[in-house]
């Protein structure tokens, strides 16, 4: 049925407070006066119902059909409670033009208590409209240069800096420090490790022995990312021996904000409406699950990247689609997201299968997918962006550069099965894709916009479909999981989803509830 078709009936459903399955839809649809019969099986629905559900319409219908036979609305005014979500109830409606927000009615006797007046939502680090990246040499030179001084003067009172140049001209012996990019990392024929850094001077060699403590934070580093080290100058002043490393770091002493009332966020991410493998039927429970009692504190959502499938992502990817125009899988994602209770704020950003550029910082959506992605009027923004709900700083990041830190780390400091081990190197770093010219696609602008030049209270990120959350110097980070099941491509690369999971964290505590509907 297409989506217009069904959008009229869908949308009166909704005004007046209720869901409905696919195939009640089709039905009233199809009868031969639409209004007439919805309006019969609004007059017959049993008063718990949330659900308009098919045996619903064919009682009312039947009744319509017969002036002497009653039963049809017998049916339905047996119907109970509703039933748990099979995954065919259609997708709620556009949102009308009503003042209140498109939601419906919640789970029988159960009132959502929210406090419209005591929220608070902030978006930093929005680069959405701010791209100035033409491809330019100079464009590269200029992200760079802001990288390293504004992660540099994290450290640089750590250690007595010198530039590289300077450092090349003082004699042999002297104790010496240096902050900068790395740019070479590679091992000696005697087992010990030379890490180049680079500063805006140029560049010196400084030899990690095997034999000193900092030796096994050789396999953490990645190339371009800033750090300072210390050490001692060969005789011929041609390299440095390490003595000290420094990363830009969070603070062990980082004391993370918390909300002053009882209030929850539910953090998920890849949704991937438009797969074959979207579990309909876990997002039902998930949205069915928000009209709760036991979900009456949860009054965000945010969603980290990949709200849809996408096209031409990886290879035979249209053999997997349910869904193959790219605009009608945000159209439907819509409508999955408007079984969200409404009076949630909801705030979403891109991922690397949705449709903006693939390279970081990847800006918000175009105004012609904002105009679909119209349900609850979320904010979308860049990803990155800093979201702050009630005084808590929530850092949101897709994570591309995850599968980057994970492939570049020995397997015990990061790997797939705990996700947030692999976040904690990227705080550790302060940035969220250090790495430029690998995997991870870096966009060149006048600033970095991947710093994480405050300390955030909660790092969120998704896209390896995997759960894991921990704390880092009491930073809470969260990969939340997916919404689809495992692909054929997901198969031949041995990755098993974690699917429909939705971790809630408490705002007042910073405490993490993963509730499964898969």
């Amino acid at each position: 049925m297409p989506l217009e078709a069904s959008a009229r009936i869908v949308s009166e459903l909704t005004s007046r407070g209720y869901n409905a399955e696919r195939e009640a839809v089709t039905q009233l649809t199809s009868a031969d006066d639409p209004q007439a019969a919805l309006e019969r099986v609004i007059d017959t629905l049993p008063e718990d119902a949330l659900v308009v559900r098919t045996d619903h319409v064919q009682a009312a219908l039947a009744a319509a059909g017969s002036a002497t036979h009653s039963s049809g609305q017998n049916a339905a005014s047996e119907a109970t409670d509703p039933p748990v979500s099979t995954g065919n109830r259609a997708q709620n409606p556009p949102a009308t033009d009503t003042a209140a927000p498109v939601e419906t009615k919640g789970s029988p006797g159960v009132e959502r208590s929210v406090d419209l007046e005591r929220r608070s939502l902030e978006i930093a680090g929005d680069m959405t409209g701010d791209s100035t990246g033409t491809g330019e040499y100079s464009d590269f030179v200029s992200v760079f240069r802001d990288r390293l001084e504004r992660l540099g003067s994290k450290l640089r009172g750590r250690v007595n800096h010198r530039p590289a140049t300077a450092i090349q001209n003082m004699p042999g012996g002297g104790e010496v420090g240096m902050v900068g990019l790395v740019n070479d990392i590679r091992s000696t024929a005697s087992g010990h490790w030379l890490v180049e850094l680079e500063d805006a001077t140029g560049t010196f060699p400084w030899l990690v022995m095997k034999d000193r403590e900092y030796a096994d934070l050789v396999g953490e580093l990645l190339c371009d990312e800033v750090l300072a080290m210390e050490g001692t100058l060969a005789d011929d002043s041609g390299i440095a021996f390490v003595d000290s490393m420094y990363f830009p770091d969070i603070p062990r002493t980082h004391d993370p904000s918390t909300a002053d009332r009882h209030v929850q966020a539910a953090l998920i991410s890849d949704v991937h409406v438009g797969s074959q493998e979207f579990m309909h039927d876990a997002w039902n429970r998930f949205t069915d699950w928000l009209h709760t009692k036991q979900a009456q504190h949860v009054e965000y959502l945010l969603i980290a990247g990949d709200m849809v499938e996408g096209v031409g992502i990886y290879p035979d990817q249209d053999e997997e689609l349910d869904i193959v125009d790219i605009y009608d899988q945000y159209e439907v994602f819509n409508e999955y997201l408007k079984q969200v209770p409404g009076d949630m704020d909801i705030v979403m950003i891109p991922g690397n299968h949705d449709a903006v550029r693939l390279a970081e910082p990847q800006p918000g959506f175009n105004e012609d997918l904002r105009a679909i992605m119209s349900a609850h009027d979320p904010q979308i923004v860049s990803n990155p962006s800093t979201v702050t709900l009630e005084g808590v700083s929530i850092l949101m990041y897709h994570g591309v550069s995850l599968d980057e830190v994970i492939a570049e780390l020995p397997e015990e400091k990061a790997s797939y099965e705990e996700p947030h081990k692999a976040m904690y190197h990227l705080l550790k770093k302060r940035h969220v894709a250090p790495q430029f010219g690998g995997h991870t696609r870096l966009a060149p602008e006048e600033q970095d916009y991947l710093i994480m030049e405050d300390v955030p209270d909660i790092f969120h990120t998704g896209h390896v479909h995997k759960l894991g959350f921990g704390k880092y110097h009491n930073v809470l980070a969260i990969n939340s999981g997916c919404w689809q099941s495992q692909t054929d491509f997901q198969k031949s690369v041995n990755i098993d989803p974690d699917a429909g999971y939705a971790p809630i964290v408490d705002l007042d505590t910073l405490d993490v509830t993963v509730q499964k509907f898969s």
